[in-house]
Protein backbone atom coordinates (compact mmCIF):
# COMPACT_ATOMS: atom_id res chain seq x y z
CA UNK A 1 0.00 0.00 0.00
CA UNK A 2 1.46 3.74 -0.51
CA UNK A 3 -0.04 6.76 0.61
CA UNK A 4 0.03 10.18 -0.73
CA UNK A 5 0.77 12.14 2.42
CA UNK A 6 -0.53 16.17 2.82
CA UNK A 7 -1.74 16.39 -1.16
CA UNK A 8 -4.24 19.15 -2.35
CA UNK A 9 -6.60 17.16 -4.41
CA UNK A 10 -7.74 18.65 -7.89
CA UNK A 11 -10.32 17.66 -9.87
CA UNK A 12 -11.32 19.20 -13.00
CA UNK A 13 -14.92 17.64 -13.46
CA UNK A 14 -16.45 17.82 -11.35
CA UNK A 15 -14.65 20.57 -10.05
CA UNK A 16 -13.10 20.08 -6.37
CA UNK A 17 -10.14 21.33 -4.06
CA UNK A 18 -9.01 19.36 -0.98
CA UNK A 19 -6.27 20.95 0.65
CA UNK A 20 -3.68 18.60 3.26
CA UNK A 21 -5.67 15.38 2.68
CA UNK A 22 -4.07 11.88 1.84
CA UNK A 23 -4.84 9.32 -0.61
CA UNK A 24 -4.39 5.32 -0.10
CA UNK A 25 -3.25 3.74 -3.03
CA UNK A 26 -4.02 -0.42 -2.73
CA UNK A 27 -2.39 -1.95 -5.55
CA UNK A 28 -3.86 -0.35 -8.63
CA UNK A 29 -6.96 1.41 -6.65
CA UNK A 30 -7.60 4.35 -4.77
CA UNK A 31 -9.09 2.97 -1.54
CA UNK A 32 -9.31 6.05 0.91
CA UNK A 33 -9.29 9.97 0.63
CA UNK A 34 -9.06 11.61 4.24
CA UNK A 35 -7.04 12.80 6.74
CA UNK A 36 -3.81 10.85 9.06
CA UNK A 37 -4.47 8.04 6.89
CA UNK A 38 -0.27 7.01 7.82
CA UNK A 39 -1.93 6.66 11.01
CA UNK A 40 -4.88 4.42 9.88
CA UNK A 41 -2.47 2.64 8.05
CA UNK A 42 0.37 2.37 9.74
CA UNK A 43 2.28 -0.21 8.24
CA UNK A 44 1.62 1.53 4.33
CA UNK A 45 4.49 3.30 2.62
CA UNK A 46 4.22 6.46 2.64
CA UNK A 47 5.53 9.86 0.45
CA UNK A 48 5.17 13.21 1.67
CA UNK A 49 3.16 15.50 -1.10
CA UNK A 50 4.21 18.79 0.86
CA UNK A 51 0.70 20.30 -0.63
CA UNK A 52 1.80 19.40 -3.78
CA UNK A 53 -1.45 19.19 -6.78
CA UNK A 54 -2.60 15.66 -7.27
CA UNK A 55 -4.97 15.54 -10.26
CA UNK A 56 -6.42 12.69 -11.69
CA UNK A 57 -4.55 10.96 -14.52
CA UNK A 58 -4.61 13.64 -17.75
CA UNK A 59 -5.17 11.61 -20.90
CA UNK A 60 -4.13 12.91 -24.72
CA UNK A 61 -7.71 11.61 -26.48
CA UNK A 62 -6.46 11.29 -29.93
CA UNK A 63 -2.38 11.34 -30.92
CA UNK A 64 -0.68 9.67 -33.65
CA UNK A 65 2.67 8.27 -32.01
CA UNK A 66 4.04 7.32 -35.55
CA UNK A 67 4.88 10.50 -36.01
CA UNK A 68 7.63 10.79 -32.75
CA UNK A 69 10.34 10.74 -35.10
CA UNK A 70 9.38 13.50 -37.17
CA UNK A 71 10.81 16.97 -35.35
CA UNK A 72 12.86 18.57 -36.83
CA UNK A 73 12.44 16.16 -40.04
CA UNK A 74 15.50 16.73 -42.96
CA UNK A 75 13.83 14.89 -45.96
CA UNK A 76 12.92 16.45 -49.36
CA UNK A 77 9.33 17.65 -48.81
CA UNK A 78 7.71 19.22 -51.74
CA UNK A 79 5.29 22.27 -51.33
CA UNK A 80 2.67 21.77 -49.10
CA UNK A 81 -0.28 24.50 -50.14
CA UNK A 82 -3.31 22.64 -48.88
CA UNK A 83 -3.78 20.08 -46.77
CA UNK A 84 -4.27 16.91 -48.90
CA UNK A 85 -0.75 17.63 -50.54
CA UNK A 86 0.61 17.98 -46.80
CA UNK A 87 -0.82 14.14 -46.04
CA UNK A 88 0.79 13.35 -49.52
CA UNK A 89 3.85 14.74 -49.25
CA UNK A 90 4.76 14.83 -45.64
CA UNK A 91 2.80 12.66 -43.62
CA UNK A 92 1.77 9.34 -46.38
CA UNK A 93 5.47 9.25 -47.27
CA UNK A 94 6.65 9.21 -43.56
CA UNK A 95 3.75 6.56 -42.21
CA UNK A 96 5.21 4.38 -45.50
CA UNK A 97 9.00 4.93 -44.54
CA UNK A 98 8.35 3.07 -40.59
CA UNK A 99 9.69 -0.07 -40.28
CA UNK A 100 9.52 -2.04 -36.98
CA UNK A 101 12.89 -0.47 -35.19
CA UNK A 102 11.45 3.18 -36.59
CA UNK A 103 8.04 2.34 -34.74
CA UNK A 104 9.32 0.99 -31.60
CA UNK A 105 11.82 3.95 -31.00
CA UNK A 106 8.48 6.48 -31.81
CA UNK A 107 6.33 4.57 -29.34
CA UNK A 108 9.16 4.76 -26.77
CA UNK A 109 10.11 8.78 -27.23
CA UNK A 110 6.07 9.62 -27.46
CA UNK A 111 5.14 7.15 -24.14
CA UNK A 112 8.30 9.27 -22.37
CA UNK A 113 7.17 12.37 -23.34
CA UNK A 114 3.40 11.96 -22.84
CA UNK A 115 4.58 10.57 -19.34
CA UNK A 116 7.06 13.93 -18.38
CA UNK A 117 4.43 16.18 -19.99
CA UNK A 118 1.54 14.57 -17.02
CA UNK A 119 -0.25 12.18 -19.14
CA UNK A 120 -1.31 9.13 -17.53
CA UNK A 121 -2.94 7.56 -20.79
CA UNK A 122 -2.67 8.04 -24.69
CA UNK A 123 -5.33 7.32 -27.10
CA UNK A 124 -3.27 6.78 -30.50
CA UNK A 125 -4.04 6.11 -34.18
CA UNK A 126 -1.71 4.34 -36.18
CA UNK A 127 -0.51 4.23 -39.66
CA UNK A 128 2.20 1.97 -41.35
CA UNK A 129 1.64 0.36 -44.51
CA UNK A 130 4.80 -1.31 -45.05
CA UNK A 131 4.47 -2.66 -41.59
CA UNK A 132 1.23 -3.82 -40.99
CA UNK A 133 0.73 -7.04 -39.24
CA UNK A 134 2.44 -7.20 -35.75
CA UNK A 135 3.11 -2.74 -35.93
CA UNK A 136 0.28 -2.42 -32.81
CA UNK A 137 1.67 -5.14 -30.72
CA UNK A 138 5.37 -3.23 -31.33
CA UNK A 139 3.62 0.39 -29.80
CA UNK A 140 2.09 -1.79 -26.60
CA UNK A 141 5.39 -2.79 -26.07
CA UNK A 142 6.57 0.61 -25.98
CA UNK A 143 3.62 1.62 -23.82
CA UNK A 144 4.56 -1.43 -22.07
CA UNK A 145 8.27 -0.72 -21.29
CA UNK A 146 7.36 2.89 -20.22
CA UNK A 147 4.53 2.37 -17.61
CA UNK A 148 1.94 4.52 -19.96
CA UNK A 149 -1.85 3.46 -20.06
CA UNK A 150 -3.26 3.63 -23.54
CA UNK A 151 -5.21 2.46 -26.69
CA UNK A 152 -4.08 2.38 -30.41
CA UNK A 153 -5.71 0.91 -33.15
CA UNK A 154 -4.17 0.74 -37.04
CA UNK A 155 -5.42 3.34 -39.78
CA UNK A 156 -7.70 0.90 -41.84
CA UNK A 157 -7.49 2.79 -45.65
CA UNK A 158 -7.43 1.89 -49.25
CA UNK A 159 -4.52 5.04 -49.86
CA UNK A 160 -1.99 2.77 -51.04
CA UNK A 161 -3.26 -0.79 -52.07
CA UNK A 162 -6.88 -0.98 -52.78
CA UNK A 163 -8.78 -3.76 -51.13
CA UNK A 164 -5.98 -5.46 -50.03
CA UNK A 165 -4.90 -2.51 -47.94
CA UNK A 166 -8.43 -2.17 -46.36
CA UNK A 167 -8.16 -5.96 -45.64
CA UNK A 168 -4.79 -6.24 -43.95
CA UNK A 169 -5.57 -3.18 -41.66
CA UNK A 170 -8.81 -4.72 -40.50
CA UNK A 171 -7.23 -8.11 -39.68
CA UNK A 172 -4.31 -6.27 -37.88
CA UNK A 173 -6.81 -4.29 -35.61
CA UNK A 174 -8.76 -7.47 -35.07
CA UNK A 175 -5.45 -9.27 -33.91
CA UNK A 176 -4.81 -6.95 -31.94
CA UNK A 177 -7.58 -6.81 -30.14
CA UNK A 178 -7.68 -10.56 -29.53
CA UNK A 179 -4.56 -10.18 -28.06
CA UNK A 180 -5.67 -7.64 -25.82
CA UNK A 181 -8.66 -10.39 -24.78
CA UNK A 182 -5.90 -12.81 -24.80
CA UNK A 183 -3.78 -11.25 -21.91
CA UNK A 184 -6.15 -9.85 -19.90
CA UNK A 185 -7.24 -13.30 -19.55
CA UNK A 186 -3.72 -14.51 -18.98
CA UNK A 187 -3.04 -11.96 -16.09
CA UNK A 188 0.53 -12.01 -16.52
CA UNK A 189 0.93 -8.21 -17.46
CA UNK A 190 -0.36 -5.59 -16.11
CA UNK A 191 -3.82 -3.96 -18.38
CA UNK A 192 -2.95 -0.81 -19.37
CA UNK A 193 -3.05 -1.30 -23.46
CA UNK A 194 -6.75 -1.66 -25.18
CA UNK A 195 -7.92 -1.71 -28.77
CA UNK A 196 -10.12 0.68 -31.12
CA UNK A 197 -11.07 -0.72 -34.24
CA UNK A 198 -9.04 2.11 -36.39
CA UNK A 199 -9.80 3.39 -40.06
CA UNK A 200 -8.15 6.50 -41.19
CA UNK A 201 -10.53 9.01 -42.44
CA UNK A 202 -14.09 8.45 -44.93
CA UNK A 203 -12.68 9.68 -48.10
CA UNK A 204 -10.15 6.41 -47.72
CA UNK A 205 -12.52 3.96 -46.65
CA UNK A 206 -15.00 2.79 -49.94
CA UNK A 207 -18.16 1.09 -48.45
CA UNK A 208 -16.25 -2.16 -48.99
CA UNK A 209 -13.70 -0.82 -45.93
CA UNK A 210 -16.88 0.27 -43.83
CA UNK A 211 -18.56 -3.52 -44.41
CA UNK A 212 -15.38 -4.68 -42.66
CA UNK A 213 -15.27 -2.40 -40.19
CA UNK A 214 -18.78 -2.83 -38.99
CA UNK A 215 -17.64 -6.88 -38.72
CA UNK A 216 -14.80 -6.13 -37.15
CA UNK A 217 -16.66 -3.69 -34.32
CA UNK A 218 -18.78 -6.94 -33.96
CA UNK A 219 -16.60 -9.49 -33.73
CA UNK A 220 -14.49 -7.25 -31.02
CA UNK A 221 -16.85 -5.22 -29.11
CA UNK A 222 -14.70 -2.28 -29.69
CA UNK A 223 -15.27 0.98 -31.11
CA UNK A 224 -14.42 2.82 -34.07
CA UNK A 225 -11.22 5.43 -34.12
CA UNK A 226 -11.43 8.14 -37.56
CA UNK A 227 -10.86 10.89 -38.54
CA UNK A 228 -13.82 12.86 -40.15
CA UNK A 229 -14.30 16.13 -41.71
CA UNK A 230 -10.49 17.56 -40.57
CA UNK A 231 -10.99 19.26 -43.93
CA UNK A 232 -13.55 20.56 -46.58
CA UNK A 233 -12.47 17.56 -49.29
CA UNK A 234 -13.44 14.84 -46.76
CA UNK A 235 -17.19 16.26 -46.70
CA UNK A 236 -17.41 16.71 -50.13
CA UNK A 237 -15.88 13.75 -51.06
CA UNK A 238 -19.03 12.11 -49.84
CA UNK A 239 -21.33 14.37 -51.27
CA UNK A 240 -19.74 13.84 -54.40
CA UNK A 241 -19.41 9.46 -54.49
CA UNK A 242 -21.70 8.73 -51.57
CA UNK A 243 -24.09 11.33 -51.47
CA UNK A 244 -24.76 11.72 -47.60
CA UNK A 245 -23.33 13.15 -45.33
CA UNK A 246 -20.19 11.73 -43.45
CA UNK A 247 -21.35 10.63 -39.74
CA UNK A 248 -24.54 9.22 -41.91
CA UNK A 249 -22.97 6.98 -44.18
CA UNK A 250 -20.73 5.65 -41.39
CA UNK A 251 -24.05 5.88 -39.10
CA UNK A 252 -25.29 3.20 -42.30
CA UNK A 253 -22.73 0.32 -41.41
CA UNK A 254 -23.37 0.81 -37.54
CA UNK A 255 -20.06 2.53 -36.80
CA UNK A 256 -21.41 5.49 -34.20
CA UNK A 257 -21.86 4.56 -30.90
CA UNK A 258 -21.21 5.12 -27.38
CA UNK A 259 -17.25 3.82 -27.72
CA UNK A 260 -16.63 5.70 -31.53
CA UNK A 261 -13.87 8.52 -31.08
CA UNK A 262 -14.89 11.04 -34.34
CA UNK A 263 -11.27 13.20 -34.53
CA UNK A 264 -11.90 17.05 -35.34
CA UNK A 265 -15.04 17.02 -36.98
CA UNK A 266 -14.60 20.88 -38.33
CA UNK A 267 -16.98 20.53 -40.73
CA UNK A 268 -19.62 18.23 -39.66
CA UNK A 269 -23.20 18.84 -40.63
CA UNK A 270 -26.06 19.93 -38.25
CA UNK A 271 -27.71 16.69 -38.92
CA UNK A 272 -24.16 14.57 -38.19
CA UNK A 273 -24.05 16.57 -34.55
CA UNK A 274 -26.99 15.55 -33.83
CA UNK A 275 -26.28 11.64 -34.90
CA UNK A 276 -22.93 11.85 -32.53
CA UNK A 277 -24.84 13.69 -29.60
CA UNK A 278 -27.47 10.91 -29.99
CA UNK A 279 -25.07 8.01 -29.96
CA UNK A 280 -23.52 8.99 -27.40
CA UNK A 281 -20.12 8.88 -29.10
CA UNK A 282 -17.23 11.10 -29.23
CA UNK A 283 -15.39 14.34 -30.75
CA UNK A 284 -11.80 15.01 -30.13
CA UNK A 285 -10.95 18.78 -30.61
CA UNK A 286 -7.28 19.18 -32.01
CA UNK A 287 -6.81 23.02 -31.84
CA UNK A 288 -2.62 23.34 -32.47
CA UNK A 289 -2.69 20.77 -35.14
CA UNK A 290 -5.58 22.58 -36.85
CA UNK A 291 -3.76 25.54 -36.20
CA UNK A 292 -0.49 24.08 -38.00
CA UNK A 293 -2.43 22.60 -40.71
CA UNK A 294 -4.29 25.60 -41.29
CA UNK A 295 -7.80 23.36 -42.13
CA UNK A 296 -10.10 26.04 -40.35
CA UNK A 297 -11.92 26.16 -37.08
CA UNK A 298 -14.76 23.82 -35.95
CA UNK A 299 -17.33 26.52 -34.37
CA UNK A 300 -19.72 24.05 -33.44
CA UNK A 301 -17.86 23.17 -30.29
CA UNK A 302 -20.39 24.17 -27.67
CA UNK A 303 -23.05 21.69 -29.53
CA UNK A 304 -20.78 18.39 -29.15
CA UNK A 305 -22.15 16.72 -26.00
CA UNK A 306 -19.06 14.61 -25.13
CA UNK A 307 -16.29 16.88 -26.46
CA UNK A 308 -12.52 15.79 -25.63
CA UNK A 309 -9.34 17.25 -26.17
CA UNK A 310 -6.16 15.79 -28.09
CA UNK A 311 -3.17 16.55 -29.80
CA UNK A 312 -3.27 14.99 -33.20
CA UNK A 313 0.45 13.94 -33.04
CA UNK A 314 1.78 17.25 -31.77
CA UNK A 315 3.34 15.75 -28.73
CA UNK A 316 1.14 15.16 -25.49
CA UNK A 317 1.44 18.05 -23.61
CA UNK A 318 -2.54 18.43 -22.40
CA UNK A 319 -1.96 21.27 -20.37
CA UNK A 320 -0.52 23.74 -23.25
CA UNK A 321 -3.45 21.96 -25.83
CA UNK A 322 -6.18 23.19 -23.21
CA UNK A 323 -4.93 26.68 -23.29
CA UNK A 324 -4.56 27.04 -27.14
CA UNK A 325 -7.89 25.09 -27.31
CA UNK A 326 -9.36 28.16 -24.97
CA UNK A 327 -7.25 30.95 -26.90
CA UNK A 328 -8.37 29.89 -30.53
CA UNK A 329 -11.85 29.76 -29.03
CA UNK A 330 -12.11 33.31 -27.97
CA UNK A 331 -9.68 34.11 -30.66
CA UNK A 332 -13.00 33.25 -33.10
CA UNK A 333 -15.58 34.44 -30.69
CA UNK A 334 -16.76 31.47 -29.16
CA UNK A 335 -18.99 31.45 -26.29
CA UNK A 336 -16.85 29.06 -23.78
CA UNK A 337 -15.10 29.27 -20.65
CA UNK A 338 -11.95 27.45 -19.25
CA UNK A 339 -14.16 25.48 -17.24
CA UNK A 340 -15.87 23.65 -20.50
CA UNK A 341 -12.07 22.55 -21.90
CA UNK A 342 -11.61 21.44 -18.26
CA UNK A 343 -14.63 19.63 -18.59
CA UNK A 344 -13.57 18.41 -22.26
CA UNK A 345 -9.83 17.36 -21.09
CA UNK A 346 -11.48 15.60 -17.93
CA UNK A 347 -13.54 13.47 -20.43
CA UNK A 348 -10.75 11.83 -21.49
CA UNK A 349 -11.13 9.56 -18.50
CA UNK A 350 -14.58 8.91 -19.90
CA UNK A 351 -13.31 7.17 -22.51
CA UNK A 352 -11.28 4.71 -20.75
CA UNK A 353 -13.88 4.23 -18.70
CA UNK A 354 -15.77 2.81 -21.23
CA UNK A 355 -13.21 0.71 -23.13
CA UNK A 356 -11.10 -0.50 -19.83
CA UNK A 357 -14.45 -1.52 -17.97
CA UNK A 358 -12.99 0.23 -14.77
CA UNK A 359 -13.82 3.74 -13.12
CA UNK A 360 -11.16 7.10 -14.00
CA UNK A 361 -10.86 10.16 -13.50
CA UNK A 362 -12.20 11.18 -9.97
CA UNK A 363 -9.87 10.95 -6.59
CA UNK A 364 -11.88 8.96 -4.32
CA UNK A 365 -12.47 5.46 -2.89
CA UNK A 366 -12.97 2.69 -5.60
CA UNK A 367 -11.11 4.18 -8.69
CA UNK A 368 -8.17 3.55 -11.18
CA UNK A 369 -4.74 5.12 -9.30
CA UNK A 370 -3.68 6.79 -12.38
CA UNK A 371 -2.70 10.49 -11.40
CA UNK A 372 -0.66 14.14 -12.02
CA UNK A 373 1.28 15.51 -9.06
CA UNK A 374 2.22 18.48 -10.01
CA UNK A 375 4.31 21.39 -8.05
CA UNK A 376 2.12 24.66 -8.30
CA UNK A 377 2.15 26.93 -5.70
CA UNK A 378 -0.97 29.53 -6.79
CA UNK A 379 -0.65 33.37 -6.55
CA UNK A 380 -4.09 33.70 -5.86
CA UNK A 381 -6.57 31.33 -4.05
CA UNK A 382 -6.95 27.52 -5.91
CA UNK A 383 -10.60 26.98 -5.56
CA UNK A 384 -13.47 24.55 -6.78
CA UNK A 385 -14.47 27.24 -8.70
CA UNK A 386 -11.13 29.09 -10.56
CA UNK A 387 -9.15 25.82 -11.32
CA UNK A 388 -9.92 25.61 -15.02
CA UNK A 389 -8.52 29.41 -15.26
CA UNK A 390 -5.39 28.52 -13.15
CA UNK A 391 -4.59 25.76 -15.82
CA UNK A 392 -5.34 28.61 -18.68
CA UNK A 393 -3.37 30.87 -17.29
CA UNK A 394 -0.78 29.50 -15.16
CA UNK A 395 -0.47 25.92 -14.27
CA UNK A 396 1.24 23.95 -17.44
CA UNK A 397 3.54 20.54 -17.72
CA UNK A 398 6.66 22.71 -16.41
CA UNK A 399 5.01 22.12 -13.17
CA UNK A 400 4.51 18.15 -13.58
CA UNK A 401 6.66 16.41 -10.46
CA UNK A 402 5.30 12.56 -10.54
CA UNK A 403 3.38 10.60 -12.63
CA UNK A 404 1.18 7.21 -11.35
CA UNK A 405 -0.13 4.92 -13.59
CA UNK A 406 -2.19 1.69 -12.29
CA UNK A 407 -0.96 2.29 -8.91
CA UNK A 408 2.65 2.51 -9.41
CA UNK A 409 4.56 5.98 -9.26
CA UNK A 410 6.28 5.26 -12.91
CA UNK A 411 7.71 9.34 -12.88
CA UNK A 412 8.61 10.70 -9.35
CA UNK A 413 10.88 13.52 -9.01
CA UNK A 414 11.45 14.66 -12.94
CA UNK A 415 13.15 10.96 -13.05
CA UNK A 416 12.39 7.79 -14.81
CA UNK A 417 13.89 4.44 -13.32
CA UNK A 418 15.39 3.71 -16.61
CA UNK A 419 17.84 5.49 -18.82
CA UNK A 420 16.19 7.72 -21.31
CA UNK A 421 19.73 8.75 -23.15
CA UNK A 422 19.75 5.66 -24.30
CA UNK A 423 16.76 5.40 -25.82
CA UNK A 424 17.36 8.93 -27.06
CA UNK A 425 19.80 7.96 -28.49
CA UNK A 426 18.95 5.43 -30.31
CA UNK A 427 15.66 7.09 -31.71
CA UNK A 428 18.00 9.52 -33.28
CA UNK A 429 19.31 6.86 -35.39
CA UNK A 430 16.14 5.78 -36.20
CA UNK A 431 15.11 8.86 -37.47
CA UNK A 432 17.85 9.43 -39.53
CA UNK A 433 17.80 6.05 -40.82
CA UNK A 434 13.46 6.44 -41.70
CA UNK A 435 14.52 9.93 -43.17
CA UNK A 436 16.35 8.60 -45.60
CA UNK A 437 13.76 6.08 -46.49
CA UNK A 438 11.67 8.34 -47.00
CA UNK A 439 13.78 9.95 -49.60
CA UNK A 440 14.02 6.97 -51.38
CA UNK A 441 9.60 6.88 -51.94
CA UNK A 442 8.10 8.27 -55.07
Amino acid sequence: MLILKNATVVQLFPAKVQESVDIAIDNDVIIEVGDALTQRYPQARWKEMHGRVVMPGIVCAHNHFYSGLSRGIMANIAPCPDFISTLKNLWWRLDRALDEESLYYSGLICSIEAIKSGCTAVIDHHASPAYIAGSLSTLRSAFLKVGLRGMTCFETTDRNGGLKELQDGVEENIRFARQIDSARKNGSEPYLVEAHIGAHAPFTVPDAGLEMLREAVKTTGRGVHIHAAEDRYDVSHSHHLYGKDLLARLAEYDLIGHKTLIAHGLYLSPDDIVLLNQQDAFLVHNARSNMNNHVGYNPYLSNIRNLALGTDGIGSDMFEELKFAFFKHRDAGGPLWPDSFAKALANGNELLNRNFGARFGQIEAGYKADLTICDYNPPTPLLAENIAGHIAFGLGSNSVHSVIVNGIMIYEDRQFTFDCDAIYSEARKAAANMWRRMDSLA
